[in-house]
């Protein structure tokens, strides 16, 4: 077998040549893509010994539907989505119905906000969205129960209320806005490291900087109007392949099928990931609720206007000391997790100072 001349990232692969092919049309409509898909692109490092994973235009796209851009009127970093309306006929209906009129300024709207629609004009199915950079929920790490609780609150709000089934909302499909977080932001392909490659990103925690967190991907979600409910539909095999009643393959409503997915998200990522013990110590207080949301049965499941009352409940029993304390990761080593618990002593004693709240208030981000 020959091996390519300056290795693998040298060459463009799969999906980067469509990027590539509509470079300059995209630069027409005010969106220019990074120097790898320009057309004539010559790799950097080509006559160096060196690897193409070292230099910027060696970063490559992991999902060839969606790609990062500067936008030429502001030079802020966004994302274009290629979609095709063949596959998923009801996502650009529903995304611009969340991105619009008075949704579009509801602070419990945590839906992502279309900025653009673009239409190439070779391809009559293929719509492009324009949207903002995100990151997923976890990145950074959260460190205290506040943070956590942050989270959790944002994250029940406002869908079910107007009626939208989201079908999918797993970990993969709920981020935030690094805006806050990240000063001088980062590159796209790699939360840690500098926009142009040739250093490392600098973070605030969501402490002293607030975020927003935000729900994806809408491309299997549905919008009902009063007179459907209760919805019964064929289910939709999610990435999360746990969920009971999709494993039947009946017809059934796909409400409690949401409440599940936030359920089963954070028993794994809070009762199982943070937590120094096997049983759940420090996740406690939210073990009996999560329990509720992952009954097998949806029809034993609470509707999600309770499960937000009942954390509601949950929120206002918890001390400004729990709030405050730090998350402590299963994975951390006893010395490790000496050390990172001196430090956060003296950075609460800070947000104490600062009067910080212990939940933070995203009222401006």
């Amino acid at each position: 077998m020959t091996a390519i001349k300056g290795g693998p990232a040298a060459q463009l692969a799969g999906d980067e040549h469509w990027w590539k092919d509509h470079y300059e049309w995209l630069n027409q409509q005010g969106y220019q893509l990074r120097p790898r898909y320009r057309p004539g692109w010559r790799p950097s490092w080509l006559g160096i010994d060196r690897l193409g994973v070292e230099y910027e235009d060696g970063q490559f796209i992991v999902r060839g539907a969606v790609l990062d851009a500067t936008r030429a009127s502001d030079g802020d970093v966004v994302v274009l989505k290629r979609i095709n309306r063949l596959d998923h006929p009801y996502e650009e209906e529903l995304t611009r119905y969340l991105s619009s009129g008075s949704l579009a300024s509801d602070p419990r709207n945590h839906c992502i906000k279309l900025l653009d629609v673009l239409h190439p004009p070779d391809e009559l199915n293929i719509v492009i969205f324009v949207l903002p950079l995100l990151l997923p929920f976890y990145i950074p790490y959260f460190v205290t129960f506040g943070e956590a609780v942050d989270f959790i609150q944002q994250v029940l709000e406002f869908l079910h209320d107007n009626l939208i089934a989201h079908r999918d909302c797993m970990f993969m499909n709920i981020m935030l806005d690094p805006k806050p977080l990240y000063p001088n932001l980062f590159h796209p392909t790699d939360p840690a490291r500098s926009r142009d490659w040739k250093g490392s990103s600098k973070h605030y925690s969501r402490t002293t900087h607030p975020v927003r967190y935000v729900i994806i991907d809408f491309g299997i979600s549905r919008r009902y109007r009063p007179e459907d409910l209760p919805p019964c539909e064929p289910p939709i095999i999610s990435a999360d392949k746990s969920v009971p009643e999709n494993q039947k393959g009946e017809p059934c409503n796909p409400f409690p099928t949401d409440v599940y997915l936030i359920g089963n998200l954070l028993r794994e990522w809070f009762l199982q990931v943070y937590s120094c013990l096997q049983i759940y110590v420090d996740f406690g207080f939210i073990k009996p609720l999560v329990d509720d949301m992952v009954q097998n049965d949806p029809e034993k499941r609470p509707s999600m206007d309770v499960v937000v009352s009942h954390f509601e409940e949950i929120t206002k029993s918890l001390s400004g000391w729990k709030l405050r304390s730090r998350l402590k990761m299963r994975s951390e080593w006893g010395v490790v997790r000496f050390f990172m618990s001196v430090a956060h002593v003296v950075r609460t004693a800070t947000y104490i100072l600062r009067r910080l709240d212990p939940i933070p208030a995203c009222s401006k981000c």
